[in-house]
């Protein structure tokens, strides 16, 4: 059976791990760093708090994904 990656799951992948953060038809999203916006770029941009690092990965990949755990969303 194939895995079927969903949002807040916590994935290895090659060398990347890291929690779902975006799915979609075409590809997920892993999120590998996340960092806190300095304060000048916070001021101009409230919409995040945080800066992320995001690795795409699409469905012919997600057979390599290996999941670890969930959370609650």
């Amino acid at each position: 059976m194939t895995y079927e990656p969903k949002i807040n799951d916590y994935v290895k992948w090659t060398r990347v791990e890291g929690w779902v953060y975006f799915k979609g038809e075409d590809y997920i999203t892993i999120e590998v760093n996340v960092r806190p916006k300095d304060y000048d770029n916070y001021r101009a941009c409230c919409l995040h708090r945080n800066d992320r690092l995001l690795v795409l990965c699409y469905p012919n990949q997600w057979d390599e994904l290996e999941h670890v755990k969930s959370r609650e969303s």
